[in-house]
């Protein structure tokens, strides 16, 4: 399986290849080169899968057996999911009124990015250690990605890990949850400035190609191809859980509800359904609505400003994964997607082409959600069925009652439920409800942290580059001492 970029420059690589580079080198993002076709015998094969089940089928699909052969693969995606809290991994749970919610939460950081990120760290010590290399990982966070990386890493001897939080702009069981690792190889770096700003020092660091090279750098945010290929599995998942049969022709839709910042998971979605899915993608997003705007009116350009919401992972101005969904809207056109991406770089402003915009629409709903409809969407869902949603999760949820209450019949729904309330107590009181709070999260008030400050006036870029170098030099040193 090849992989080429969506601006079609960069020469293609293999899984591995696109798992250590994030971006491709010409900006695009990675792609696989041909979508394979799933027929119907393959999906009522899957149906009885487990949900690690179908992340071992996808990946199996997706990486290829000459690089990890079936058996490690298995055990890789095994040890993975070893520290998750429910059996299942991931649950479904089928509440009052047709509504399903997906919990896709059930790792160590009670957030959906723990089932992405912990294969991806499996994959990533799989080849440093049969290549003897060592990476280090530069993460920018609007709460969740940090602590979820972390915890995939923490402790691996061929892994360093550099977080940027935004101080002040996570919840506070997010931040705790970042600062209170203190293993040797985890770096946290409290920024003066929210999640758009700290991605800035990011960038720049990243587009110095040698530096780059000489550290061996990487990223773990939601462009990496290996984070979207795992969460394929959810929308298989939630397609095989919810659809009322397999027997009939053709097999019937399931609409799947993806509350989204960076668009990763809707990406995921749209590859799903390229591949043979029968599902319907409604994507929902809060105030900050880009993706909403480009559904509706192909208006993909930036407000004036980031607002603050009670989804707050989901207060992101650049859907990043977008330019994966153009890419294959356009028929995998490579110079369209690219001549549309250099003009949003540059004027953070696009008008999709017509023929563009229609497909869009054709293939995905949307909506925009505000914060009072979070908290009512809270406050329903209790009295309901005494089942709280986190401000995320309501995002999607919103979009079923809004359908419910229009009494129209519907295509069975499945709403994808990314974190736990008990991430967000401060939006569970803001919903007039009474946080549940577990013991792991209690816990974290009474650790140690350690964090370091980047305050406003500090060159934020050379204390990143210092950094990295300085985790190069100390890994050359363990190196020479290991051979000696």
């Amino acid at each position: 399986m090849w992989y080429v970029s969506t601006r079609g420059i960069a020469p293609r690589v293999n899984f591995e290849g696109a798992l250590f580079s994030g971006y491709a080198p010409d900006g695009g993002l990675f792609m696989p080169e041909e979508l394979p076709q799933l027929d119907r015998e393959t999906l009522c094969q899957w149906s009885t899968l487990s949900y690690p089940g179908l992340v071992k089928e996808l990946c199996a699909l997706f990486i290829g057996s000459e690089l990890i052969p079936k058996d490690d693969l298995n055990d890789l995606i095994d040890r993975a999911f070893s520290r998750f809290h429910h059996r299942e991994v991931v649950h479904l749970s089928r509440l009052r009124n047709g509504l399903n919610v997906l919990e896709l939460w059930h790792g160590v950081t009670y957030a959906f990015k723990d089932l992405s990120l912990s294969c991806t760290a499996q994959f990533l010590q799989y080849f440093l250690e049969k290549r003897e290399k060592h990476v280090t990982v530069v993460v920018g966070t609007s709460g969740d990605t940090g602590s979820a990386a972390i915890e995939s890493v923490q402790g691996a001897k061929n892994v360093d890990i550099i977080v940027l939080l935004p101080k002040g702009h996570c919840t506070k069981i997010q931040e705790l949850q970042m600062t209170t690792v203190l293993k040797e190889n985890v770096h946290v770096f409290g920024v003066e400035g929210n999640s758009d700003e700290l991605d800035e020092p990011i960038k720049t660091v990243f587009a110095d190609v040698a530096f780059v090279k000489k550290h061996n750098l990487m990223s773990l945010n939601s462009i990496n191809w290996s984070r979207v290929l795992v969460q394929m599995a959810h929308h298989f998942f939630a397609y095989f859980q919810c659809t009322p049969s397999l027997d009939t022709h053709p097999l019937p839709l399931v609409e799947v509800v993806v509350p989204t910042g960076a668009a990763g998971n809707l990406a995921a979605g749209y590859i799903a359904q390229k591949i043979g899915l029968p599902i319907r993608l409604v994507v929902a997003v809060n105030c900050n609505d880009i993706i909403h705007r480009t559904v509706q009116q192909g208006d993909f350009s930036l407000s004036e400003a980031v607002k603050s919401t009670l989804a707050s992972a989901m207060d992101i101005q650049v859907p990043y994964n977008m330019e994966r969904v153009f890419w294959l809207l356009s028929g995998c056109d490579s110079q369209v997607t690219r001549a549309l991406m250099e003009q949003f770089e540059r004027t953070q402003s696009v008008n999709l082409p017509k023929e563009l915009h229609s497909k869009l629409s054709e293939v995905v709903t949307s909506e925009s959600v505000s914060d009072e409809a979070i908290t009512q969407t809270m406050g329903r869902c209790w009295d309901e069925n005494q089942y709280l949603l986190c401000p995320h999760s309501a995002v999607a949820v919103n979009y079923h009652y809004q359908q419910m209450d229009r009494q129209e019949p519907s295509t069975p729904r499945c709403c994808l439920a990314p974190a736990s309330a008990a991430k967000f107590p401060e939006a569970v009181l803001a919903a007039g409800l009474t946080p549940e709070t577990p013991a792991e999260i209690v816990a974290l008030e009474h650790k140690e942290t350690r964090c370091t400050p980047m305050r406003r006036g500090d060159n934020w870029t050379l204390i990143l580059q210092d950094t990295i170098e300085d985790l190069s030099r100390r890994w050359r040193g363990h190196a020479l001492n290991a051979s000696q």
